[in-house]
């Protein structure tokens, strides 16, 4: 099967994705940017839907991403939408 890491989205994300859910090859490891080169690579929808202009956070192993971070096997990735409250 191969190294792999699970992604959850989130909100409309989900929606715009098409799923909550997958479990997503990751061979080659590597970083939040280059997880987000992929999935923006597979088609227009998740081009449109992860765009750099779209608000979003990545979370990794439970904790919110401020800047980029390596992606270690067999993680839980989030991909949330923003998120307003009082």
């Amino acid at each position: 099967i191969g190294i792999m890491i699970y992604i959850k989205y989130f909100g409309p994300l989900a929606n715009e994705a098409g799923t909550h859910t997958e479990t997503f090859p990751w061979d080659k490891g590597g970083d939040t940017e280059t997880l987000l080169t992929l999935l923006r690579a597979r088609n227009s929808r998740w081009a449109n839907a992860l765009a750099c202009d779209k608000i979003f956070k990545l979370v990794v192993q439970k904790q919110i991403c401020h800047e980029v971070v390596d992606i270690p096997d067999g993680a839980e990735v989030g991909v949330l939408p923003p998120v307003t409250g009082g």
